[in-house]
């Protein structure tokens, strides 16, 4: 190919590539926040926001003695924790309603609620224990 030939194709070839980042930051944007802020409903345990980062409440049990998951997670909001709902597939959720959550505090629930993908918070409409 003669090099204005080659140009033209690298002009084409990075044209595309742009677009397609262009449009794939836009639907990366997107993802996690549902239309029309349509309530949804999501599964997990309330609990405290450092040991959902663990995973469970082992490490912070065995290290204060708390003897069970709703004590950890009343102590170490006391000490300065949120209230986080910590979903069954690892996810952690930010909780707009600290004072609502509190009542579950430990326990297995659901939540329906819209949801802020940008700040990863469920705004609380209502929450509801399940077995």
């Amino acid at each position: 190919m003669p090099p204005r030939r080659i140009l033209v194709h690298m002009e084409k070839f990075h044209f595309l590539m742009a677009t397609i980042l262009l449009f794939a930051v836009f639907s990366f944007r997107a993802v996690g926040q549902q239309p029309n802020n349509t309530p949804m409903s999501f599964t997990g345990e309330i609990m405290d926001n450092e040991c959902a980062a663990q995973g469970s409440h082992n490490a912070m049990s065995q290290k204060e003695g708390f003897k069970s998951a709703k004590d950890c997670t009343l102590g170490c909001v006391k000490a300065g924790g949120q209230f986080v709902l910590y979903a069954s597939n690892k996810t952690t959720y930010q909780l707009d309603d600290q004072e609502k959550t509190g009542d579950y505090a430990g326990q297995k629930v659901t939540i329906i609620g819209t949801y802020d993908g940008a700040t990863k918070t469920i705004h609380v409409q209502s929450i509801q224990s399940v077995p």
